[in-house]
């Protein structure tokens, strides 16, 4: 058998003859793809026989390399990992096989599983493999100490950054400042939780808004309140705040960041930081989702194979030992609820209410692009380069522009 060999010009595994039963598989590198190649393993174990061939690229390479795979038909690959935010566009241009009814489980969380549908509803064209979901951290020993209440809302996350910033024993708020990514990840759940939104259920921008406009404001009122340099902040340097104890509060975190949070070699703050929903200043939380998906091109050559492995690779003993070795946050609730999982990390009850309430991103095609502009205004805010009103109203244009393309 020749294996699929690597095109780098192209970013895509093409084949010079491969077996008709080779599950050719596209997922991630570093973490996830530790966790998927175990999954393969586990699977090989228990189907001798199969034949798999997993490809790990960095996010923008596995994007590029399926999406020119199925626009072209090539039939290079099985099972793809994806982000959510890549979905409408899949969808849109039919590029994935929809899945037997089969697969369909109530032990997966809603959300996670609405997440691959056209517009939320109809057939499931996608399972729910890792459950990202962004959270908000707060030191409960610091509050405690300052004699404050747990935060329900951004102006209670404001005057408690206030509260204990004021002698310089700590940061009240941390977060991530980067441009682009980064920046409107932080920023979405503040703009939810004032009812605001980037786009309406039309695609059209909504960012010129009241609603908007005051959740700029208190993003940009924390900054006084945050680590120097906080405007070119990114995951580490949140993480590395919240271990030290020198940030009372980060206004998102992703699973992957927190395990060491109790973890006494690297940790100052063991037991003592908490984590909810983002809070909401009308209305309910809305924590972002960040699911990462399997799913079947509709051009893939062992369809029946690549529904059995992914029947596998999401059920809920997978996905438990995914938790309990490699920190993989599931998207089922048996496992969230699964007592050796919850006293690894004592969060999971808290990260599967954030879950249930999960919001996706924009769904449209070109999120990424709409992404990019936010940011850049964002940070451009943030750095006093311009006030809140400027930067929504120059976003607001530039994306309108980018929508009508």
């Amino acid at each position: 058998m020749i294996k699929r060999t690597l095109l780098a010009s192209a970013l895509i595994a093409s084949t010079l003859g491969a077996s008709a039963s080779e599950l050719i598989i596209a997922g991630r590198d570093s973490s996830y793809g530790d966790a998927m190649q175990f999954v393969v393993d586990e699977y090989k174990k228990n189907n001798p026989k199969a034949e798999i061939t997993l490809v790990k690229r960095p996010s923008k390479g596995l994007y590029e390399s399926v999406v020119l795979s199925m626009r072209e038909k090539t039939g290079n690959y099985d099972v793809i990992l994806m982000d959510d935010t890549w979905a409408p566009e899949f969808l849109a241009n039919k590029w994935l096989s929809p899945l037997s009814d089969s697969l369909q489980d109530k032990d997966f969380i809603q959300s996670t599983v609405d997440i691959g549908r056209q517009d939320g509803k109809g057939a499931s064209y996608a399972l729910p493999m890792v459950g990202n979901v962004a959270m908000f951290a707060w030191n409960k020993d610091l509050f405690d100490q300052y004699k404050l209440q747990q935060p329900k809302t951004w102006t209670d996350v404001l005057n408690s950054a206030k509260t204990i910033s004021q002698d310089g024993k700590a940061n009240g708020v941390v977060y991530r400042g980067v441009k682009g990514n980064p920046i409107v990840t932080g920023f979405l759940p503040i703009l939810w939780g004032y009812g605001g939104d980037v786009v309406d259920s039309n695609g059209k921008p909504t960012l010129n808004t009241p609603q908007a406009k005051h959740a700029l404001e208190t993003f940009l009122a924390m900054k006084q309140y945050a680590p120097k340099g906080v405007d070119v902040f990114n995951a580490d340097e949140v993480r590395d705040a919240l271990q030290k104890g020198t940030a009372a509060m980060a206004i998102e975190v992703w699973p992957a960041w927190v395990p060491d949070l109790d973890n006494a070699k690297v940790s100052n703050v063991v037991g003592k930081m908490e984590m909810m929903a983002p809070p909401a200043e009308i209305g309910q939380p809305s924590p972002m989702l960040g699911i990462w998906q399997l799913a079947i091109p509709a051009d893939a050559k062992n369809k029946v194979e690549a529904e059995q492995f992914l029947a596998f690779a999401s059920s809920a003993e997978i996905q438990k030992a995914l938790a309990l070795n490699f920190g993989t946050p599931p998207t089922r609730h048996s496992v969230y609820a699964d007592p050796q999982v919850v006293s690894q990390y004592r969060w999971y009850p808290q990260q599967a209410a954030a879950l249930e309430a999960g919001k996706a991103r924009p769904r449209i095609q070109n999120w990424a692009e709409v992404e990019s502009i936010l940011g850049d205004f964002l940070q451009m805010a943030m750095m006093g380069q311009m006030t809140a009103d400027q930067a929504l109203e120059q976003a607001q244009k530039r994306i309108e522009r980018s929508t009508k393309k």
